[in-house]
């Protein structure tokens, strides 16, 4: 039955995400807030869709540490879940991303129109630059800004290394932290088809202020904090 579920959304996903994909290419004249606002829509469509074939639903632990400004969301990667999720938990948001993820047929077509941080991962230290000049335009036009730290998705109760380079950012940008748990690979697991019913739980820390700390430190904060936070949400 989890099988044929999984079939089913899949299925419906992509028949949802193809003519979605047109008229997100159509909202390029409209500016980034108002853009990423009507795209969002097919985040929360398949969030509910989710829900509806697959019986995956979610609860958030500690909404009150949402800043009202624009902040750095610095979470745990497991799956793909929470990458459609936070567009419904969080406000209006890019990603920093590698540019090739853009070239994918209609996902990325679309997910260029939501106005992500794209790098060239092989260029050094040129890309840092990158991050840091889009970073404070998209902060200036009032979007936060996720980073999955570990830089890949990792299976429930594994630890992969902390990357700098959100923290980084968030440090010369000037902007505060909010590290978040989630155990959603237990539920849409890493690479697979098949998505098990029940709730993920996200849990969002307490603001990490950045002002007078270096990255390294502000990077230790952000995974110790999750790390524990992990061992209580696990399941």
């Amino acid at each position: 039955m989890i099988l044929i579920r999984s079939f089913i959304f899949q299925i419906g996903m992509w028949a949802f995400t193809i003519p979605f994909t047109v008229l997100a290419i159509l909202t390029f004249p409209l500016g980034a807030i108002t853009r990423y606002r009507f795209i969002s829509i097919w985040a929360k469509t398949i969030l509910c869709w989710l829900k509806l074939t697959c019986n995956i639903n979610f609860t958030v632990k500690g909404f009150e540490n949402i800043p009202k400004k624009p902040f750095m969301i610095l979470s745990k990667h497991q799956s793909a879940w929470e990458t459609i999720a936070f567009q419904k938990i969080f406000p209006p948001q890019v990603w920093v991303l590698k540019k090739e993820l853009l070239w994918i047929p209609f996902f990325g077509w679309g997910l260029a129109m939501t106005s992500p941080i794209a790098i060239n991962r092989k260029a050094g230290k040129k890309s840092l630059n990158q991050m840091l000049e889009q970073g404070i335009n998209r902060i200036k036009k009032g979007f936060c800004i996720v980073v999955f730290p570990e830089g890949t998705r990792t299976k429930p109760k594994e630890v992969g290394k902390y990357h700098i380079g959100g923290a980084w950012l968030a440090t010369k940008s000037k902007i505060n932290i909010i590290p978040v748990a989630h155990n959603a690979g237990y539920f849409w697991p890493k690479n697979s088809f098949i998505k098990k019913p029940g709730e993920v739980t996200v849990s969002i820390g307490p603001a990490i202020n950045t002002s007078k700390i270096t990255p390294e430190e502000a990077n230790k904060l952000t995974k110790n904090w999750i790390e524990s936070e992990m061992l209580k949400i696990n399941v």
